[in-house]
């Protein structure tokens, strides 16, 4: 009997992945999580029936997370992870020579501990010395530190269950207390097709407090139609006037997605994104 794995993205759409085969299921106070191989995109994990990441493509979603903000920033050396358990953004921040301290901020310990079994490709990195893990709700964590970050990623699920309050008022702006005062903050927004007032709500939120403000965007296959959105931002730093292509070059961390190329023009905003904003 052939299985598919369905994931309902609304009433009228969905995504199916073919299942080679069911690894694990598992449930926290906070949230389901399964673990299955499948046969076009390798190991999958979900979250309460959601894919948070594929074996073949969580690359895009990591890399660009992660690279934006350190490659805009003249010297990233303590990073903030809210969320992020599987340990993707994790491995690729720890890919910058700067990096002195990483601490990430998972709510629920399973998700470590499943990324850790079975998925060595993005927890490979979660037991380096540089990592600091805290099992701790990231919305009482950053209310507890005042101007200590270099940078923040905000590495989410979707703005439901356990998530929720990290697209509010009061963690974006405690979120701004915590960085120091060049600091920039990156998170991701969702799928602007089908979400425009997710991304909308987060602008209207960090564009007052926030010297600089941009939106970009990346093609992740398994995630709802493809199309990611993310917000940058930030104190000081403007990310495309003050991208460092030389230490991206200097580095040659022969990336699968993100480049020099990539970094300028994901920030290029298709019109009903720009005219959403306003």
């Amino acid at each position: 009997m052939k299985m598919w794995y369905t994931e309902k993205h609304t009433p009228n759409l969905n995504y199916s992945l073919k299942v080679k085969k069911w690894i694990h299921k598992e449930k926290s106070k906070f949230q389901e999580a399964d673990i299955f191989d499948s046969y076009e995109f390798g190991r999958v994990l979900l979250l309460d029936g959601l894919v948070m990441l594929t074996e073949k493509d969580e690359f895009v979603y990591h890399e660009m997370i992660t690279h934006i903000p350190l490659f805009s920033h003249s010297n990233p050396e303590n990073i903030l992870i809210i969320g992020g358990g599987d340990g993707g953004t994790v491995r690729e921040v720890l890919k910058h020579k700067t990096i002195k301290k990483v601490t990430l901020v998972e709510i629920d310990k399973l998700v470590i501990d499943l990324s850790k079994k079975y998925l060595p490709f993005t927890a490979n990195r979660l037991d380096d010395s540089k990592v600091e893990i805290c099992i701790e709700d990231g919305i009482k964590y950053i209310a507890k530190h005042k101007n200590e970050f270099d940078v923040i990623i905000i590495d989410s699920t979707d703005p439901i269950g356990p998530a929720i309050g990290l697209f509010e008022a009061p963690f974006l702006k405690n979120v701004h207390k915590s960085l120091k005062p060049d600091g920039i903050m990156v998170a991701q927004c969702g799928p602007p097709f089908l979400h425009l007032e997710i991304v909308k709500n987060v602008y209207e939120i960090i564009k007052p407090i926030y010297q600089i403000v941009r939106f970009y965007t990346a093609f992740i296959p398994t995630y709802p139609t493809g199309f990611w959105s993310f917000a940058f931002a930030s104190k000081k730093y403007d990310p495309i006037k003050d991208f460092r292509p030389k230490r991206y070059k200097n580095y040659d961390l022969r990336l699968k997605y993100y480049n020099n190329e990539i970094h300028k023009g994901t920030f290029a905003l298709p019109n009903f994104i720009k005219n959403g904003l306003v």
